[in-house]
């Protein structure tokens, strides 16, 4: 019986998806612009009246994280960086990987592994 190995998320390096779009406020707070498309989308919008361009502020510690995603940095070093510019934040580290995990979810983000090319 082969043994599941655990991801070490430290070691991932998140790298923005090119068709990402985000503009920057004077204050630093990022949005981001998702476009919805495909055929379900497309029926929703139709017949729901739901918008075809949605666009979600970041707060504050997004904003900061979503600077320093650069297909570059990993994981450690972006929660190093979040951990000098916050240091009173609790559980700063799972509540950065959960935030790139739903990055990822909804096609911001890609994960490079430290060796390998992005997923």
């Amino acid at each position: 019986m082969k043994k599941k190995q655990s991801e070490n998320y430290l070691e991932y390096v998140p790298q923005r998806t090119p068709e990402t779009e985000f503009t920057e406020d004077e204050a630093g707070i990022v949005t981001l612009t998702k476009e919805w498309t495909g055929f379900y989308n497309r029926i929703a919008q139709r017949f729901f009246h739901r918008p075809r361009v949605s666009h979600i502020d970041l707060d504050g510690y997004g904003s900061f994280i979503w600077k320093l995603i650069d297909g570059k940095r990993t994981v450690y070093d972006i929660s190093r960086k979040l951990d000098e510019a916050y240091p009173g934040m609790e559980k700063s580290l799972s509540r950065l990987i959960k935030f790139l995990e739903i990055l990822r979810d909804h096609h911001f983000i890609v994960w490079k592994n430290a060796g390998e090319k992005a997923k």
